[in-house]
């Protein structure tokens, strides 16, 4: 297929974001905005000067030099109107690329600095995406993280916060940040927390860390998703526990590449995975920092992997089964995405062992 049409296709598709930060997808304009708002000075003339301070650009060594994009960002994400504003653009460039369903996720904790209680960091953040949502006919939920560097104390003030807004838009909580140096385990009792408040749970895993970090974020923090996974595959046990239990992951290929994940593309398991019959998602993790779309991230898998679309429609299917929705609104999602396969000419298309797998 020509690059022109296989693009123009992959445009069409009707998409799902499950794992997506608010924080590493602010568009520079709107930082630059915020910026002359809060008169904050700015390393940069323009707004398009902001570009290396924000986005990944050439090689990243690591998940840690990585992270250091939100850094700098950081400061200026503290008041409840910013963060309804950029929860908002983030459901307005997810329309951009035909999303019809994302889950935004963001740290409460990490926007506290000017007096804001977790409260009212997550109410702003609902705020932003039910405007996206009634703008822009996308429905957007939120899921909150708690910092894996942070105290388990400041973790439960997390948990006990998001527990007020089940029925408000928020659909799960996370646990993020940088996962060699500050183990899931140490959260054990939050998420245990969580798990008796019957709060859904998705847990960044097998990015920085290895295939262990997978099986306690299942075992022990109750994790029915896992962030990235990319490392699974380093323990046999743990890749047949995540089959077996239908555990899903958030793969993000872009962001896997960049953090070092894995050594190259050459090494990335996307395809193995898939062919084994896991349940993948493709996902986006940061629009800005990682300079990327959906499109991106599937013709990523079709160049270096070779996906068909019919495959990515399978993995697009992945995403919706995965959402955090109540199941009458993923069946609802799923037959209006069967009906625009169908009218693109795609029956989506999975693993002969996929096929196996699931009985």
């Amino acid at each position: 297929m020509p690059n022109n049409l296989l693009e123009e296709l992959l445009h069409n598709l009707p998409k799902v974001d499950l794992h997506l930060h608010l924080d590493g997808s602010i568009r520079e304009s709107t930082l630059w905005e915020i910026a002359a708002q809060q008169g904050i000075e700015l390393p940069a003339a323009r707004a398009e000067d902001l570009t290396p301070f924000m986005k990944v650009t050439g090689e990243c060594g690591s998940l840690v030099e990585y992270l250091e994009k939100f850094d700098f960002v950081a400061g200026f994400l503290h008041q409840a109107e910013v963060l309804e504003r950029i929860a908002y653009e983030v459901v307005e460039q997810a329309a951009e690329q035909n999303c019809r369903y994302i889950e935004v996720r963001f740290g409460p904790q990490l926007h506290r600095s000017e007096g804001l209680s977790c409260e009212e960091v997550i109410d702003a953040v609902l705020r932003g995406l039910r405007r996206g949502e009634a703008d822009f006919g996308v429905t957007a939920r939120g899921i909150v993280a708690c910092l894996r560097h942070h105290s388990p104390h400041r973790n439960m003030e997390v948990i006990e916060a998001a527990a007020a807004f089940r029925e408000q838009g928020l659909a799960a909580v996370d646990l993020a940040g940088p996962e060699a140096a500050f183990p899931a385990h140490l959260h054990r009792a939050v998420f245990e927390y969580a798990q008796l408040l019957d709060m859904p749970v998705t847990i960044h895993a097998g990015e920085a860390g290895g295939a262990d970090n997978i099986h306690e974020a299942i075992v022990r923090l109750g994790a029915s998703r896992i962030g990235h996974g990319v490392r699974l595959r380093e323990n046999p046990n743990v890749l047949n526990l995540v089959r077996e239990r239908q555990i899903v992951l958030e793969m993000c290929p872009l962001s896997n590449f960049q953090t070092k994940a894995m050594e190259s593309w050459e090494t990335y398991p996307i395809r193995e995975y898939f062919d084994a019959g896991l349940k993948l998602t493709i996902n986006t993790d940061n629009l800005t920092v990682s300079d990327t779309s959906l499109v991106k991230e599937y013709t990523v898998l079709i160049e270096k992997f070779g996906f068909t679309p019919s495959e990515i429609a399978s993995l697009i299917l992945n995403g919706v089964d995965a959402a955090f929705l109540p199941a009458a609104d993923k069946e609802r999602l799923r037959a209006e995405f069967l009906q625009a396969f169908a009218l693109l000419g795609l029956r989506p298309s999975a693993a002969p062992s996929s096929i196996s797998a699931a009985g």
